[in-house]
């Protein structure tokens, strides 16, 4: 059976229906706007499929400005939860070790549902759990 896929110039995105995972492999770097677009792709590709559990790859594309960081932890975090409402979501972030120190320095300590990751396999053992 075929993974279900989209895909922008600058951001892939597939759906493990085995997994239950959204999959976003961004594949360059992005200016803000296309940084929210990415984003609320994802969402409406996360809509079709009703997948609350994301693993976004952010080793190519590397860190978000601040402001489009806090825009994902607070404005597309709502904008998430209003649109799938009926189970938690959970977001795992690929990260290289050095962009791992940084985002987890900029996420609350008790942070439920965005979390980094330098391994995908640790990634998906914690979007299953």
């Amino acid at each position: 059976m075929p993974v279900p896929s989209a895909e922008l110039d600058y951001l892939r995105l597939s759906y493990r229906p085995d997994l239950r995972i959204l999959f976003l492999r961004w594949t360059r770097l992005v200016s803000s706007a296309e940084h929210r677009a990415g984003y609320e792709a994802a969402l409406a590709f996360a809509l079709f499929h009703q997948a609350r559990h994301w693993l976004i790859d952010l080793r190519i594309r590397g860190l978000a400005e601040a402001e489009d960081f806090s825009w994902v932890l607070t404005d597309f975090r709502r904008e998430m939860q209003l649109a799938l409402p009926d189970a938690p979501f959970r977001v795992a972030y690929l990260v290289t070790p050095y962009h791992k120190e940084v985002i987890d320095s900029r996420l609350a300590v008790h942070e439920a549902v965005f979390r980094t990751f330098i391994e995908e396999q640790a990634a998906y053992q914690w979007l299953g759990s």
